[in-house]
């Protein structure tokens, strides 16, 4: 009796820790399961002191996703000129990027609207002070050719014959509202169109919705962005030439700096200027941002914003030796060649001198410029420029948001998952803050625990990333994907679109001939 109770319970305890080992097992698969399916999930971080500087210019592993903007649905071709709502044409205003920006959104929108879109206008003279359009700055062959599946394109509005008299058509002009929905273009702005026969939407800068529900048109927007948009070939060339000229010396990194005069004025950080400079950026604050002057009069005595506490909170763009002394920190050397991305730098030589003494060797693309590159390269093909060149860099850092770093840090995830570099500016303060004060223990240490560096990598997309900062996973596919909305297509975004536009048509002449003979 003792022997079977012995024999019982034995026989227990072994059930017991096989159970308990299987509970185990499950745990650890399950977890390791969970932490793969996450991992492309989470943003793609890691701390600067775990980094060696060497391994930051050589691109991340994409864990199996490539870009992939190739529409996953079946995609029908646009509307035949009869076939069309009217004509779309849009005023795209701001810097280089902001009209990107703009132009892939007008296309979406003749897509939602069955719509033909006329060649997007550019607003060059009030920001750039020259009469560059979008015929000077981009390949305009090219866009309207890689968008023949997705939209037709005009060059302009065709003139109508009424009465016997032939004329233009005139185009009803219409504010829409900032970040409007897909609902409002197919309520509002389609009812517009249809009673018109065209529409003229200005200024377009954010007026359609980031946030889509349907990845398709996601998807139609990097086509636009990312394949259509190709400038011209004499900028191409311009780029190019700089690009290979410094990746003859080995790697290179572009920077794109915010310490300038508008930047400045509108974060309140002044105290580090001269009287006649804090001059200047009160009058330019005062001109420009009347509505910011009175909300900061709530919060600052005398009007004028407290630099300790806007730096304390980020706000304040960072130095050129503060961005110096990071990359400093980071591990790179005086050997390490830099290429200026846009921007004035306000204050004058002497906020560059202390970071050109630890990083001689600093170019733009007026220092480089030999031979037979363009020599009229300035104000929006300037901007063209210096936008392909930080594209083909091997590292990119920038201090804090700006249309140009947002959208150029979306152009190099899709295009290799390139380095990123992004300064906490919060973080950083106090310790920048302390080294002024003479606490200089410990610096370079301090810097790389709050520094965190994007290596480029697929991650989930998170506020306040904007769509075109991380297209990510709408425009990305997987080539081994467990998921069958991850899969990639088996062909090229043109080979697929066009696939399903010829069948189009071969079903259509097949319907046509049983028609006929029918009859």
């Amino acid at each position: 009796m003792r022997r079977a109770l012995g024999r019982e319970t034995l026989l227990r305890r072994h059930r017991g820790s096989a159970l308990l080992w299987l509970a185990v097992t499950a745990l650890v698969t399950g977890t390791i399961c969970l932490w793969s399916s996450f991992s492309v999930g989470l943003l793609s971080t890691y701390r600067v002191q775990d980094v060696v500087a060497n391994e930051l210019w050589r691109t991340v592993d994409s864990n199996g996703w490539r870009a992939s903007s190739a529409p996953r649905i079946c995609w029908p071709p646009p509307p035949a000129e009869s076939e069309s709502n009217g004509y779309l044409r849009v005023w795209c205003n701001g810097g280089l990027t902001q009209q990107r920006s703009a132009i892939c959104n007008a296309v979406v929108v003749a897509r939602i609207m069955n719509a033909t879109l006329v060649l997007p206008e550019l607003d060059t003279n009030s920001f750039w002070h020259d009469e560059s359009g979008f015929v000077d700055i981009y390949d305009v062959p090219h866009f309207i050719n890689t968008l023949k599946y997705d939209v037709r394109i005009v060059m302009s509005i065709p003139k109508i014959t009424a009465q016997g008299k032939t004329k233009k058509l005139k185009a009803y002009k219409i504010l829409p509202p900032r970040d409007a929905p897909v609902t409002w273009y197919r309520t509002t702005a389609l009812e517009r169109l249809r009673k018109y026969g065209a529409i003229y939407l200005t200024p377009f800068s954010h007026r359609l919705a980031e946030k889509i529900d349907d990845p398709e048109f996601q998807r139609l927007r990097c086509r636009v962005n990312y394949h259509a948009l190709r400038f011209k070939p004499s900028i191409m060339k311009t780029s190019s030439d700089i690009a290979n000229k410094l990746h003859s010396e080995g790697h290179f990194m572009s920077i794109h700096l915010r310490f300038e005069l508008d930047v400045l004025a509108y974060a309140g950080c002044f105290d580090i200027f001269t009287p006649e400079e804090q001059e200047i950026l009160l009058r330019h604050r005062n001109k420009y941002f009347p509505l910011l002057l009175r909300y900061w009069g709530k919060y600052f005595p005398g009007n004028t914003p407290d630099y300790r506490e806007r730096r304390l909170i980020g706000k304040c763009p960072l130095t050129p030796e503060e961005v110096g002394l990071i990359l400093r920190a980071t591990g790179f050397d005086n050997s390490t060649w830099i290429y200026l991305a846009p921007g004035k730098l306000f204050g004058g030589k002497h906020f560059m001198k202390p970071f050109k003494a630890m990083f001689p060797r600093l170019k733009n693309h007026s220092m480089i410029r030999s031979g037979k590159l363009e020599e009229n390269i300035r104000g929006l093909a300037g901007s063209a420029v210096d936008y392909m060149v930080c594209l083909l860099s091997d590292i990119f850092i920038y201090d804090g948001p700006s249309n140009f770093a947002d959208n150029l840090m979306g152009h190099r995830l899709y295009y290799g998952f390139r380095t990123t570099i992004t300064p906490n500016k919060k973080a950083l303060a106090r310790i920048f803050m302390d080294r002024e004060e003479g606490h200089t223990s410990a610096f370079e240490e301090r810097v790389r625990q709050v520094m965190l560096t994007h290596f480029g990598a697929p991650h989930k997309r998170i506020h306040p990333e904007s769509f075109y900062t991380n297209p990510w996973p709408e425009c990305f596919c997987q080539t081994k994907a467990r998921n069958h909305a991850d899969r990639c297509p088996h062909n090229s975004v043109n080979d697929v679109l066009e696939s399903w536009f010829h069948n189009k048509e071969d079903v259509e002449v097949e319907a046509t001939n049983q028609t006929d003979s029918t009859s």
